[in-house]
């Protein structure tokens, strides 16, 4: 059988400093040239996004004086995805005195990982999450406190400290609440150019540089232009292309798809994260999932019955005929193992017929321990959103009867390709956040996205940009460049050509079969004649749906047929890389589960000899075979195990 793809050169990240892990990042801050506050004035940068990652890096770079163009899909940037965060950030202050350490979180992310992250990466993250609580502490997020006044921390899976600062079951809310006060502080002083309700539908690169976008306009739907110095990319994940995930309907893959398609490396698609507390799905007619907390695992107990086919409701089995699996399976880390290992016990048990509610596709968990240790107010006090958002959607009281949960699609590790820079294979184009694919390798411990995000924002990207900046001499990009001009052109003709077709099936019609095929195929399981069944099926769908969707309306004015119909053109190709790349892996690791490749317990079994790289991406045209890019990983500090979480 043909592989689909070519292999190419290696890849290599040359921005990363040498010597002692420890001190490489303030190796490359002192070696990194510098621009001149006066200087600053003069660099126009944009900004796209502005979750965690982009409205920290927008607040902060119009901070230091470079003119920010920024923008959002939503009516307002505080209503960004990282709004609905829920349970943490880690940081390790070890305020809690129990052996954390920046070590230690470097090790435990690396290890949550599958020892398929960059170590270099990792350890910069651990150093800067003790500054980023800081950071937003003084900006007034109302972070949890315990008694004396001291802030409050709790555990998250994949470890046995206590790390994750928190603020109830609302910390994106908050933290990014802390960001957009920074960030309107900016826009009021006219440092920062606010384009809320535009959307990104295309890179502008001159002369091999990134020097602008293409956006639409999504209340007018004028097509514009936009040019700066530099691009940075802050747009989040690709989790929608499962159509049913936890993410925000709006939530899409244009942005780093359009740049992947002028150049930019796609690193890792097949790395999604399964969150394994997400409310069960209901039926046919749901269009996303919920989350719930992962912090509910800390006093929490998952279980099902220990007799399969078991139909009696809770209350009515017994503790002895009850089997808390993951309590059973990993006594060391017991329910706060970490999310893929949890995801995937959660499915074997149900796959075996010991799953709860309809069609079987749930496990308890159950607080009723919690509730009688601790009471129901101090519960309350920790979880109460949490638990009044579940029992708004399901009519089921958490306090009096078990929650129940199923694995879903949540984050995704992959994203574009990016150096210790942050910067992609195009000059001048910089991802940070949940675009690029840098910190967690093949699976995140849970409160590290928000890590992630507003380290890239507030301390990484301001550095290495400016090195960037300082090192070229960049002019103004005439309006009227050839390479403006076919950008827009290409934008402009997209648009028109899905308004043409003028079919029968709705877009969501399409994207509905294209996420239950990815599931199926590509999602906590994978098989080599699954992912195959979904490369054949892929295209097809694709050609069915640029003959055959219809998208009401027309395009000079506001129209959310037309926004989605985007992406879904979008998720149709970059479904196809994706399933590409899981079948090129042929190992299982972190949220990458290939069945051929297990242990004889059922855990994922890695193939370090063949796969210890990071897969990389360039795209050479629709249809056309992509080549894969190898970025070799090595491992001085944290030396490759079996992951043992027992």
């Amino acid at each position: 059988m043909t592989l689909g793809y070519t292999t190419g050169t290696p890849l290599a990240d040359s921005a990363a400093p040498s010597g002692p892990v420890e001190k490489r990042w303030a190796e490359r801050q002192f070696t990194a040239k510098l621009v001149n506050p006066a200087n600053r004035r003069k660099h126009r940068v944009i900004v796209v996004g502005t979750g965690l990652a982009g409205g920290s890096a927008g607040a902060t770079l119009a901070e230091q004086g470079y003119h920010v163009i920024q923008f959002c899909f939503q009516d307002s940037p505080r209503r960004a995805h990282s709004v609905a965060a829920q349970g943490g950030i880690n940081a390790a202050k070890n305020y809690r005195n129990d052996g954390d350490s920046v070590r230690r979180l470097f090790y435990d992310t690396v290890k949550g990982g599958d020892f398929r992250s960059r170590e270099s990466n990792v350890y910069r993250l651990a150093q800067i999450s003790t500054q980023i609580i800081d950071q937003c502490v003084a900006q007034g997020v109302p972070f949890a406190r315990e008694y004396g006044g001291l802030l409050d921390n709790r555990s998250f899976g994949g470890v046995q400290v206590s790390r994750t600062f928190y603020a109830r079951g609302q910390t994106g809310q908050q933290l990014l609440l802390g960001a957009y006060q920074a960030l309107s502080r900016q826009i009021d002083a006219g440092n920062v150019e606010m384009h809320p309700r535009t959307e990104m539908l295309d890179l502008i690169v001159v002369d091999g540089r990134a020097r602008g976008i293409v956006a639409r306009d999504l209340v007018t739907g004028e097509v514009q232009t936009h040019l700066a110095d530099a691009v940075v990319l802050a747009t989040g994940g690709y989790g929608n292309v499962f159509y049913l995930s936890t993410n925000a309907k709006g939530s899409n893959a244009s942005a780093i798809w359009r740049a992947h398609k002028r150049g930019a490396y796609m690193a890792n698609p097949c790395f999604t994260q399964i969150h394994p507390t997400c409310i069960p799905r209901t039926g046919e007619h749901q269009g996303k999932l919920t989350l719930m907390s992962e912090s509910l695992r800390n006093d929490g107990r998952i279980w099902v019955p220990a007799t399969k086919g078991d139909t009696r409701s809770p209350e009515q089995i017994p503790e002895d005929e009850r089997d808390y699996y993951l309590e059973r399976l990993y006594p060391s880390f017991g329910n706060l193992v970490p999310r893929d290992i949890a995801s995937r016990a959660a499915k074997n048990q149900c796959d075996e017929g010991r799953g709860v509610g309809p069609g079987g596709l749930g496990v308890y968990l159950d607080f009723r321990d919690a509730i009688g240790r601790l009471g129901r107010a101090a519960v309350e006090e920790k979880y109460g959103n949490l638990f009044d958002m579940y029992q708004q959607i399901t009519a089921e009281n958490p306090y009096e009867v078990p929650m129940r949960i199923y694995p879903a699609i949540h984050y995704t590790m992959g994203g574009l390709w990016v150096d210790y820079d942050l910067q992609s294979t195009v000059p001048g184009l910089f991802v940070i956040g949940e675009a690029n694919f840098s910190d967690h390798g093949a699976n995140r411990l849970g409160a590290s996205a928000l890590m992630q995000g507003l380290a890239d924002g507030y301390f990484v990207l301001p550095s290495t940009l400016a090195d960037y900046l300082a090192k070229h001499s960049l002019q103004p990009v005439d309006p009227a460049h050839d390479a403006v001009r076919q950008a827009e052109s290409e934008v402009s003709e997209r648009l028109a050509a899905l308004l043409a077709i003028k079919g029968s099936r709705t877009v969501d019609s399409f994207h509905r079969e294209l996420g239950n095929l990815l599931w199926e195929q590509c999602g906590m399981a994978r098989t080599e004649a699954g992912l195959r069944k979904a490369l054949d099926r892929i295209p097809q769908l694709r050609d069915e749906f640029w003959r055959d969707v219809v998208v009401p309306g027309s395009g000079d004015r506001l129209n959310q047929e037309l926004e989605k119909a985007n992406r879904v053109a979008d998720f149709l190709e970059f479904g196809e890389l994706m399933v590409l790349d899981a079948l090129a892996r042929e190992e299982s690791c972190g949220g990458h589960f290939r069945e051929e490749s297990q242990t004889p317990e059922g855990e994922a079994r890695r193939d370090d000899e063949r796969f210890s790289h990071v897969s990389a991406w360039e795209y050479t045209g629709l249809g056309a075979e992509p080549v894969l890019h190898q970025e070799e990983l090595e491992f001085e500090y944290v030396h490759p195990v079996q992951r043992s979480y027992a």
